[in-house]
């Protein structure tokens, strides 16, 4: 048990390194033929790997949704990742994925499980401009010199489960409680978030809510976006409060994750009384703990708008007080 607490503890802590771990695994061959590719999740969002059990499917349900599944005494949606990806299954689907996200669990079936692998965040490219899924967020390469052709393609597990799920896709609230935020005229909020439809959702939640926003897909892109603005206020004699008011970031992100773009903020002494709150899809006291170890201002899960705007308005008013 000692052991297994201390690899628990030694994964959770690649967090505050730029670093994560990697589970690899095969769907089969695509639907044109071609070789087997790599899939990856980060293993932060598995919960389990286990055998394939029985599957129940409910009247109506269609793929790539396969059934129902008891996982320790849980009943939940069975997901054909296979189908998800247009890959065909060379030995069948013979193992389910177990997730858990800030608001669901649920299974995708695999075909095959490959590895572990352990990487930096920096050899993690956002896949938006060169791959044609949906369903992809990022390309990793699997090599330290960032030269090899060995590469997995990191699923978009949020745009996954917004086509498919229905609970996700209508958690919208009914009523959306009225704020109004104390920024200066002219600020904005940064925002880092590299899952498309997260993304989408974040900019109508913000816009919602009334808060001008600049969207970025990588923790880098929105970091390099701080440091021009920090550049612009200071020759124009501006406080770096009169241009941004806040800035709001996922933690799993291609090139610099969510932690390390928090950590760069608040070790700098221009930047660190902007407030910082974490949106993500990753729970657990784990990712908690690191959040108030970076310095964050807030925390909140994925994704529900009255959460979002009561963790941005408890920021402003701890960073004001």
């Amino acid at each position: 048990m000692d052991n297994f607490q201390k690899d628990i503890d030694e994964r959770a802590n690649l967090a505050l390194s730029n670093k994560f771990e990697l589970l690899l695994f095969r769907l089969g061959s695509s639907l044109e033929g071609e070789k087997a590719e790599l899939f990856g999740i980060n293993v932060f969002k598995l919960r389990e790997i286990v055998p394939m059990p029985t599957i129940t499917k409910a009247a109506g349900m269609q793929s790539p949704l396969l059934g129902m599944a008891n996982i320790r005494e849980q009943i939940i949606p069975v997901i054909d990742l296979a189908a998800v990806a247009g890959c065909k299954p060379t030995t069948g689907l013979n193992l389910l994925l177990v997730t858990e996200y800030a608001r669901s669990t649920q299974a995708f079936a695999v075909e095959s499980v490959d590895n572990i692998v352990r990487l930096d965040w920096s050899q993690v490219h956002t896949a938006e401009s060169g791959v044609s899924s949906r369903n992809i967020t990022s390309i990793a390469c699997l090599d330290n010199d960032g030269q090899s052709n060995s590469l997995a393609m990191v699923l978009d597990v949020e745009q996954i489960l917004y086509d498919i799920v229905p609970s996700v896709r209508d958690a919208a609230p009914k009523e959306i409680k009225e704020r109004t935020f104390k920024f200066k005229p002219g600020a904005v909020v940064i925002v880092a978030e590299d899952s498309k439809v997260a993304r989408t959702m974040l900019e109508h939640g913000l816009q919602t809510m009334g808060i001008p926003a600049l969207m970025h897909n990588t923790g880098l892109e929105a970091w390099e976006k701080i440091k021009t603005i920090a550049r612009e206020a200071q020759a124009a004699g501006q406080h770096i409060s009169e241009r941004i008011a806040m800035v709001l970031t996922d933690l799993e992100m291609p090139e610099m994750d969510g932690f390390t773009l928090t950590r760069n903020i608040k070790r700098d002494e221009t930047l660190k009384k902007i407030p910082v709150v974490i949106h993500s899809s990753l729970s657990g006291s784990a990712n908690e703990e690191h959040v108030r170890k970076v310095g964050a201002d807030g925390y909140v899960a994925k994704f529900e708008i009255n959460e979002l705007s009561e963790a941005i308005q408890a920021a402003l008013d701890k960073v004001a007080g």
